[in-house]
């Protein structure tokens, strides 16, 4: 058994759409980044990739890579998925939690689960996702950004 843990971050920008999960959010601005700057799935590539010591997702899909500018962070995730295929482990569960302030999220959530589940093959009851708020406190707080903190099991 390997734990991973993750972390990501972006800013809010306008002019961008905001996506988490896989999920596009109704909201005034999105986040800003290389990709399509999914701090929820980036968070969970990078424990992923951690519990298998296989690096972290600047090494895999680095942001000067015209490539994936602008790529759905499901097809990075499904190529993590593949890479722990390949290297032997499956997934037992992920657990995240997205920190924002705004916009509310929980409506999203189960949607998030069910398209994470699927990119990595596993069922939603090894998915979780949860939302919160820091109270008006620091960048996420007074809605400069959002952030996610990821960790998970391998086997």
């Amino acid at each position: 058994m390997r734990i991973g843990i993750g972390y990501d971050v972006h800013r809010l920008v306008t002019g961008r759409e905001l996506i988490l999960g896989g999920v596009r959010i109704e909201h005034t601005h999105g986040l800003d980044g290389h990709s399509d700057a999914d701090v929820l799935i980036h968070a969970m590539m990078d424990a992923l990739l951690g519990a298998a010591a296989l690096g972290d997702i600047g090494k895999h899909f680095p942001d000067t890579d015209e490539k994936y500018r602008g790529i759905s962070s499901l097809k990075l995730l499904a190529c993590v998925a593949g890479l722990l295929g390949e290297n032997g482990y499956r997934i037992g569960n992920i657990d995240a939690v997205i920190i924002a302030q705004r916009p509310k999220l929980a409506s999203y959530t189960e949607q998030m689960r069910k398209n994470i589940a699927q990119t990595l093959s596993v069922g939603v009851d090894q998915v979780s996702v949860k939302a919160t708020t820091e109270e008006g406190l620091g960048f996420t707080g007074d809605g400069s950004g959002i952030s996610c903190q990821a960790v998970c099991i391998l086997e």
